[in-house]
């Protein structure tokens, strides 16, 4: 008698399952800005972050040759895909016909076709950083560990990723919550934060020899590294943000033809920084525990002559009206600059386009805390 009233309880499941609302995908919304010709580049992705745990990391675009601005595009085109792009987005990058975004506290690379931004496959990276390319592979920087500040934390590691299958196919052991990367003659440098340690901050970039896939050193720089930019003189600028009391932060120059410190930056903090030409585009938002505040800058840098142009590349004031700029990036053929402000990192932010003489061209609505742009010559279907 207990299986015909089982097989009526799976019925009625069903019936319920089969009535039950499918809830309606979240439509992007356009914003016209203003079109440009931009040359071979069609447009910009800007991966928002969305605050932690709340499960908004969202993905936005704008086209050039229409000049209008899409926020959220990654619902419309993904439907099907459970809990759309997942828990903050981290990083952003362009690699052949492909997008893929780091979402970290999802634990997973998300990857996508660049040119309908649709899901194409997922890779599963715990606590997720950074992601930098060379031939056949992605390499994701990866904290390990569980997300959490803890002094026991264990090393993280970069993983190797086969772009063709999607599959981790290595990983290398490297220093404490590792952040960005950069390739260089056959070396992937690896910059370690060791945030999670605080106050024990980590104070190296790791040397990894791609042939092996073995970490071959460490070289010792400053507290709690994050940024990494390479130039064409085979210099890496790496950022240090200090520790917030004692140790200011700085930026610093790498050899990776002698794998040491060659030069600091004395007084030029950086919070983000994107290259362009010889031209380094930084700005800095320091917090300090001790004054209280934030010091403002928003500087570019000769790489070769080593030189500070500037520390106003906005010129007409407009900077007054950011609340926490955090996004950063120039476009490459129009030199336009465009500059993110997080506001109160809990409601939409603002993305501003800039001419190359600093002066403010649009806005646009984002998502929650806009973090990275990356530039495609392949406009969106």
């Amino acid at each position: 008698m207990k299986r015909p009233l089982l097989l009526l309880a799976a019925l009625v499941l069903l019936a319920l399952a089969g009535c039950r609302t499918i809830e309606p995908v979240t439509p992007s919304q356009p914003t016209d800005v203003g079109g440009d010709d931009a040359g071979d580049i069609a447009g910009f992705f800007l991966l928002n972050e969305g605050n932690m745990g709340s499960n908004k990391c969202t993905l936005d675009y704008y086209d050039y040759a229409s000049g209008i601005y899409h926020k959220n595009i990654y619902a419309e085109r993904n439907p099907g895909v459970v809990q759309e792009l997942g828990d903050v987005g981290n990083d952003l990058q362009i690699y052949g016909n492909r997008l893929y975004a780091v979402v970290n506290c999802s634990n997973l690379v998300e990857v996508m076709d660049v040119s309908t931004a649709r899901h194409i496959g997922q890779v599963s990276v715990p606590n997720c950083r950074y992601i930098v390319f060379k031939d056949q592979y992605a390499y994701v920087s990866s904290y390990a560990g569980p997300v959490e500040i803890d002094p026991n934390s264990r090393l993280g590691y970069v993983a190797k990723i086969d772009t063709a299958t999607l599959q981790v196919v290595d990983t290398c052991v490297v220093g404490y919550q590792p952040e960005e990367m950069v390739i260089a003659d056959g070396k992937l440098y690896v910059a370690n934060s060791g945030g999670y340690r605080v106050p024990d901050y980590d104070h190296t970039i790791s040397v990894i020899d791609l042939a092996s896939f073995k970490e071959t050193g460490k070289i010792d720089v400053a507290p709690n590294l994050h940024r990494m930019e390479l130039d064409a003189y085979g210099n890496i600028w790496v950022s240090s943000r200090g520790d917030y009391y004692d140790i200011p932060p700085m930026t610093y120059i790498v050899s990776t033809k002698y794998d040491c410190v060659i030069e600091c930056m004395d007084l030029l903090a950086c919070t983000e920084m994107t290259l362009c030409g010889d031209s380094l585009f930084v700005y800095s938002n320091a917090w300090s525990y001790i004054t209280q505040t934030s010091d403002v800058n928003y500087a570019v840098v000769d790489v070769k002559t080593r030189q500070v142009l500037t520390r106003r590349f906005i010129t007409d004031g407009t900077d007054a009206q950011f609340q926490n700029p955090y996004g950063l990036a120039v476009n490459p053929n129009t030199h336009e600059i465009f500059l993110t402000d997080a506001r109160d990192y809990i409601t939409p932010g603002k993305v501003y386009c800039y001419s190359p003489e600093g002066r403010l061209k649009w806005s646009a609505n984002t998502g929650d805390i806009p973090s990275r742009i990356v530039f495609t010559k392949k406009r969106l279907q």
